[in-house]
């Protein structure tokens, strides 16, 4: 009988020093909640890439379909002008005040 109890009470003690480091040890419990936290960051991250890149592949499509999407595209970001149209460029009047 003492032998039994020994025994128990070393699997209880191995038992406690087996849940501490569990709870307590740098790559224990806390660990895998941080990691379970950044896995769920970077899972938002794509979801907003995954979005933006489809928009983005509309565009391109768009843009490969049709010469109308190219010109306005030209005409807004690179200041294009066509050969039938005319360019008013108006400039805001000087401030007086200064």
């Amino acid at each position: 009988m003492k032998s039994m109890r020994w025994l128990m009470g070393v699997l209880a003690l191995l038992c406690v020093l087996l849940q501490g480091q569990l709870w307590l040890a740098d790559d224990g419990h806390r660990k895998t909640r941080q990691l379970q936290y950044a896995v769920a960051t970077l899972r938002a991250q794509n979801l907003e890439l995954r979005a933006r890149n489809s928009a983005l592949d509309a565009e391109v499509l768009n843009l490969k379909r049709g010469r109308e999407a190219a010109e306005e595209r030209a005409r807004t970001n690179l200041g294009m002008i066509g050969r039938n149209e005319t360019f008013y460029q108006v400039v805001p009047a000087a401030n007086r005040d200064r």
